[in-house]
């Protein structure tokens, strides 16, 4: 943990994962054919474990005492696994009747929280845990992805203002604004891959509760991305 950072910071990055597991509730609530209770409760009790192990994993050390682990261990131990869920998801028969079952409009939703991810991005560059180039003042403007998405939701496909196509082309260009700030967030954090920001490294994900980043909201929304150009491609 930073202890250098100013609690609001932490509390904020903590409610704003709060609000990503919300959101995944708010998808077995909405879903198009009712999702068991005990199913829903199995999906949420994952979430919460997964939680704990990566707050442990961080708070311990694991992810900042070994920087020159290959590869990294935030990735080996919090993306891989995240993306290995993933991968199944979509290449299952019961994951893909669970990804169709997703509302669309909650599928927009859920980036909503890349509002409050990137305001946390910025508090931390502005207390040395990440590079400018992190932030919407530097190569990040993953920030228009969470302003647009109520529109897109709302307007677009609850008021159905936008077409396939249309609905398509956002979630793409906002799936490579996403894949955008990971590529430079990988190679600015410190480990074998790391290429620029030597002066001022991106060390706030391989802390708690920043961890989470990495390990839980971006495999997030990139699964929500997915799921939707899945949705849109296939119905």
């Amino acid at each position: 943990m930073l202890d250098h950072l100013p609690l609001y910071l932490n509390i904020s990055f903590i409610f704003t994962t709060f609000l990503s597991a919300g959101m995944i509730a708010l998808l077995l609530r909405t879903a198009s054919k009712p999702i068991t209770r005990s199913t829903a409760r199995g999906i949420l009790a994952t979430v919460v474990i997964w939680l704990i192990i990566q707050a442990s994993l961080s708070y311990t050390g694991v992810y900042t005492d070994y920087p020159q682990a290959l590869p990294p261990n935030i990735i080996l131990f919090g993306v891989i696994p995240a993306l290995i869920t993933i991968i199944i998801l979509f290449n299952t028969r019961k994951g893909k009747q669970f990804i169709d079952r997703l509302s669309m409009q909650m599928l927009s939703y859920v980036h909503i929280v890349r509002i409050p991810v990137e305001l946390v991005l910025y508090g931390l560059f502005l207390n040395g845990a990440v590079p400018e180039l992190m932030t919407f003042e530097g190569r990040n403007f993953d920030i228009l992805a969470g302003i647009t998405a109520p529109f897109v939701g709302f307007f677009g496909i609850g008021q159905s203002k936008m077409r396939k196509g249309s609905l398509l082309v956002w979630n793409f260009i906002c799936l490579a604004l996403l894949l955008n700030i990971v590529i430079n967030a990988v190679l600015s954090t410190p480990s074998p891959f790391q290429q620029f920001a030597f002066d001022n490294p991106n060390i706030a994900i391989l802390n708690f509760p920043y961890s989470w980043l990495p390990a839980f909201i971006v495999p997030l929304v990139l699964f929500a991305h997915l799921a939707a150009i899945r949705k849109l491609i296939i119905h």
